[in-house]
């Protein structure tokens, strides 16, 4: 058989993720407030976007995929004409499935009511809630930073070269207030002696914030104990011994101090006044504040109104009155390209915009549903969750359910949670009932151990005995780590503070 070159045509199918079908899947995946900043970028970028509250005037514009050249004999298209060829329901919402890489729409909730951010569950909610929504503020100030505090005092104290080295000895303490390389580091670094590095080191410790430019929490004490005039001879032994105060090992910080029970405990009660990280006083980045995604209220029929943060979502429109006045009057082709191009991202996006919205509100009404308790009753309500039931219950596919849930927050009377907070693992019951979730145990636990009593603390056998009679077949190494996860310590660690609590 011969060996040469050809020439074959065939024919195959493949799947292929559109730029617009990827833009829409960044955009599940986002919150409100990273919406809010998308949005922004965008109407800088396409002269056809704007925000608003009202409707732009409806007029029929030219298909911006056209390729004619010839504005005026092109065919009309309508403001709810679809971009992309093959797209489904305009208002469904938006499931990726992303083993297959496929886009399709789910119509089960089509024509459902408050759709333009509101759904009301198993019909009883009626839509929207009435009135505007709570004016969150997004950002805290953050004020003076701590390197321009201490530059401003180093600038009035010091000068020269002595300035140059406060400067960087600024520029290495962190926020907490601590200085992070040793001056001997700073020696070799900056080519100065030592003592001169220790020197002006002296000099930044006495500004405020006091114990600012420690290089331990025991020297940040000393520091303040100093300022306080309290740094006699007892309380300098209590402070360089602060390991034996961690375990709470009074009787052996009395004898090494030298004082009895009553000093000892003024001397404890003087330690807690002092702060450990003085730096935190100050602002360093801006604090992002939590702002919920989606509202969720109780309505008087008994049903949940379940509403997107509109203060958080600027609704988005295209202007096609604009796009009108343009087309007619430029007549070059690449100026034409460039406005069909605008013109059909401005129409997707708007269009991606609201499949997110129904996709979210879709997903948060089976998560109302299927934690139906918790609203009602609390966190020992809780059931345990996946991302494959809720998935199932509304025929999307559990990639989608975790972009959704992700990086966004729900607001209720409860309080202001995080949608990811709503999938927990399940403990089985004792007694063979439903399982429980392992938030409803944490919350137990927390409750016995705040309950116990500082001359009986309960061990973790003790506990494990206790929610065995709740209901809860746990494991006590589970305990164990429900407990860590909640910032509680062992029945020693507990033991300690509260005799340490006792003493002061």
């Amino acid at each position: 058989m011969a060996m040469g070159p050809r020439l074959d045509l065939r024919q195959s199918q493949s799947l292929v993720m559109t730029p617009q079908l990827q833009q829409a899947i960044r955009l599940l995946a986002l919150s409100n407030l990273e919406i809010e900043s998308f949005i922004t970028e965008e109407l800088d970028k396409n002269p056809l976007l704007e925000s608003g509250a009202t409707e732009v005037e409806d007029t029929p514009v030219p298909d911006g995929d056209s390729e004619s050249d010839g504005f005026g004999e092109e065919e009309p298209a309508t403001a709810d004409r679809l971009i992309e060829a093959g797209d489904g329901v305009a208002d469904a919402p938006l499931d990726v499935d992303y083993g297959e890489e496929t886009f399709h729409h789910d119509s089960a909730i089509d024509g459902a009511p408050g759709m333009d951010g509101g759904l009301a569950l198993d019909g009883m909610g009626g839509g929207l809630a009435t009135g505007e929504a709570p004016d969150f503020e997004a950002m805290l100030s953050a004020g003076l930073s701590l390197h321009e505090h201490l530059m401003a005092q180093a600038g009035a104290a010091l000068s020269g070269t002595d300035l140059l080295i406060a400067e960087h000895i600024v520029d290495q303490i962190d926020e907490a207030g601590y200085l992070t390389v040793t001056p001997l580091e700073l020696s070799h670094r900056l080519g100065v002696p030592l003592f001169r590095i220790e020197r002006v080191l002296a000099v930044i410790q006495g500004f405020e914030p006091s114990g600012v430019g420690a290089r331990s929490l025991a020297e940040c004490i000393a520091i303040q104990a100093r300022e306080a005039d309290r740094y006699d001879p007892a309380m300098a032994r209590l402070i360089d011994n602060l390991d034996l105060l961690a375990r709470g090992a009074l009787p052996q910080l009395r004898r090494i101090c030298g004082v009895d029970e009553e000093d000892m405990a003024d001397m404890i009660r003087e330690l807690r006044g002092y702060d450990p990280k003085p730096g935190l006083r100050f602002g360093g980045e801006p604090v992002q504040a939590a702002v919920p995604d989606i509202f969720v209220a109780r309505t008087r029929s008994g049903g949940w109104a379940i509403e997107l943060n509109g203060a958080t979502m600027p609704r988005l429109l295209v202007n096609r009155s604009y796009y009108v006045e343009l087309a007619r009057g430029n007549r070059d082709k690449a100026s034409r390209t460039w406005l069909s191009d605008c013109l059909t991202s401005a129409n997707w996006l708007v269009k991606a915009l609201d499949q997110r919205a129904r996709t979210i509100v879709k997903v948060a009404t089976e998560l109302v549903s299927q934690q139906e308790a918790f609203f009602l009753n609390g966190v020992e309500h809780l059931r345990p969750l996946t991302l494959r039931a809720v998935a199932d219950a509304i025929g999307m596919h559990e990639s989608t359910i975790s972009r959704v849930t992700s990086n966004k927050y729900l607001s209720c009377e409860r309080g202001l949670f995080e949608l990811k907070y709503f999938f927990t693992s399940a403990i089985q019951s004792a007694d063979g009932g439903e399982a429980a979730s392992a938030e409803a145990v944490k919350s137990h636990i927390r409750t016995l151990i705040a309950a116990e009593d500082p001359k009986a603390i309960l061990s973790d056998d003790k506990l494990v005995e206790l929610l065995n009679a709740k209901g809860f077949d746990i494991a006590r190494r589970t305990v164990a780590k429900y407990r860590e996860a909640i910032g509680l310590g062992s029945s020693v660690q507990r033991r300690r503070q509260k005799a340490l609590g006792r003493a002061a």
